[in-house]
């Protein structure tokens, strides 16, 4: 095993250097900038990246994508720098130049490491959507990582309203960013008042969940685009810990109404008071056996370079293409391995402290307003993340295309803008009073009515016991269980819209993710109450979402 893995490293590395003696322009790109560097395997990853896309009609020459790659390795440059000045600083200085004492706050906050380790994913995020000229959805599950999104989405400036009055791309922006990042500052209303949160909230363009639960995007994101649209998850290995159930992912998707998912799991190795029981088990080794088991195709990797990330998007969309061909043909039959990428890192990369604990929070071993050494170790490591203007608006003037791609700008991406408008069915039966009819049963046979009048919109029922025993027979007859492995007179089937699991959080989930169909949750009681968490998520973001005048258009899930 040892002398093929040497084997195909050398291989790689022969192809690696091919590429760039062949062609000046990949060899350009190939140094990487700053921090951000390209290891072989992702070189050769993305040479064959760059062919499919020239094959395809998108490009005519590899110098196109080569510099809409170099692109990205320099906004996620300027996305890190910005970070770490969210974190510490009361100033951003657009020429780079060293900060003072007072221009630190008193009480440095942030997931600094988390958040630098987002930077490159959602980096990737952006130019992946630029190279082919689609506007994928995103959702992070680790919300406290908002800083990455927020940097990001300031450099490029797609933002809503609130947040491109108060940040545009100046020094004057850019500073008072940094100075609203953990504020806590109170509108007379008592409301928040500055359009920045610690957590994603309805003010991050694009933003679905808050993400303070770990877990419930592991446990949505499947259920959430429909056929035709793409949804790239951000997950957490912490989330892996705190939350069950998103190993069944692939029992629940269908090529015929769920759209294209890719998962990409952070790997950065959390430790904060405890070892997780990924790494007591044997770390990632452990989990991709553990992926395999559970019908995945997991994919490494590297979590420190953005064009990895955007090869690892097309690689896995193009996997599940490919598998849905094979089923739509009759040569393959599901559960199809869903293609998990799993960017391997180390907490806070690209800056001071990073793989220590302290990276999860704030690095540096002191605060920059009153300890000269951790001022010197801020300006020193931030100084190697800075980005001249010149070349930021070089990289930005080649990632934001939109109109020229005709396509929506990622705030406005498919999953964040649902307007979900049913069909009224005919007038319900009503019953007489006393009339001994269970109203579980009369909920039953309206629901079904409401589907038979709408049967283009897709269907999640949540069902952690027996839908039967609590009288909604009529509609597990009409929807049937969601199953790989039918039984004969049962009510199953391959593409039921019923998900039943002994998990409470994973099926009320699976309606919360379905933001673009028809969702009814039932159970006990006694099974709701762990449902309260993910359901109080959802009815706070929605709130605060019409507070801000943008109410969510997808229709309210029963439970």
């Amino acid at each position: 095993m040892y002398a093929i893995d040497q084997q195909n490293d050398h291989r790689t590395q022969q192809r690696a250097k091919l590429y760039r003696d062949t062609y000046p322009a990949f060899a350009r790109w190939s140094e990487g900038y700053g921090v951000i560097q390209h290891r072989d395997e992702t070189q050769v990853r993305v040479f064959d990246l760059c062919q499919q896309l020239l094959c395809t009609g998108r490009f005519r020459q590899i110098d196109e994508v080569l510099e809409i790659l170099s692109a990205a390795d320099r906004l996620a440059t300027a996305a890190m720098w910005l970070v770490v000045h969210m974190t510490y600083t009361n100033k951003v200085n657009f020429n780079g130049s060293a900060l003072d004492a007072d221009d630190f706050k008193s009480n440095p906050q942030g997931h600094t490491g988390g958040s630098l380790n987002m930077v490159p994913a959602y980096a990737g995020y952006m130019v992946a959507n630029r190279l082919a000229g689609i506007t994928r959805s995103w959702l992070m599950g680790q919300g406290h990582c908002v800083a990455a999104i927020d940097a990001v989405n300031v450099l490029l400036q797609n933002l809503y309203p609130e947040q491109a009055e108060r940040y545009p791309l100046s020094e004057q922006g850019l500073t008072q960013l940094a100075r609203d990042f953990y504020s806590y500052a109170m509108a007379d209303d008592g409301r928040p008042g500055v359009p920045l949160g610690s957590h994603v909230n309805p003010q991050t363009a694009g933003g679905l969940i808050e993400g303070g639960y770990l877990g419930f995007a592991e446990l949505q994101y499947v259920h959430m685009p429909l056929p035709g649209e793409r949804l790239v998850a951000f997950l957490s290995d912490g989330a892996f810990e705190e939350q069950r159930g998103s190993d069944w992912a692939s029992r629940w998707w269908r090529a015929e109404d769920c759209g294209l998912v890719t998962p990409v799991m952070i790997a950065n190795g959390r430790r904060i008071d405890q070892r997780s029981t990924m790494y007591q088990q044997g770390g990632l080794s452990w989990f991709y056996e553990h992926l395999e088991q559970n019908d995945f195709h997991p994919i490494a990797i590297d979590g420190r370079d953005p064009a990895a990330f955007i090869w690892g998007i097309f690689e896995s969309e193009a996997r599940l293409e490919a598998c849905s061909a094979h089923i739509r043909e009759g040569h393959m039959h599901y559960p199809v391995k869903l293609p998990y990428l799993i960017a391997e890192t180390e907490k806070g990369y690209g800056f001071y402290g990073a793989g220590t604990n302290a990276a999860h929070g704030t690095p540096l071993p002191g605060n920059p307003s009153s300890d000269e050494r951790s001022r010197n170790l801020f300006n020193e490591h931030a100084a190697k993340l800075f980005l001249p203007r010149s070349e930021l608006e070089l990289a930005i003037s080649q990632i934001a295309q939109h109109e020229a791609d005709n396509r929506v700008p990622e705030k406005h991406h498919a999953l964040c803008m649902r307007n979900v408008r049913l069909q009224s069915p005919t007038e319900p039966q009503w019953h007489t009073e006393g009339d001994p009819t269970s109203p579980m049963a009369a909920v039953d046979t309206r629901f079904c009515e409401w589907h038979l009048a709408n049967p283009d919109r897709r269907v999640r029922i949540g069902n952690p016991d027996e839908l039967r025993s609590n009288r909604m027979g009529k509609t597990l007859d009409l929807l049937k269980h969601r199953v790989l492995k039918p039984e004969q007179g049962v009510a199953e089937s391959i593409h039921g819209s019923v998900i039943t699991a002994l998990n409470e959080e994973a099926v009320v989930n699976a309606a919360l993710g379905n933001k673009g169909g028809l969702n009814l949750v039932v159970s006990y009681e006694a099974f709701a109450m762990k449902m309260i968490g993910a359901l109080r998520q959802e009815i706070i973001f929605a709130r605060h979402q019409k507070a801000l005048g943008r109410p969510p258009g997808w229709l309210s899930v029963p439970v």
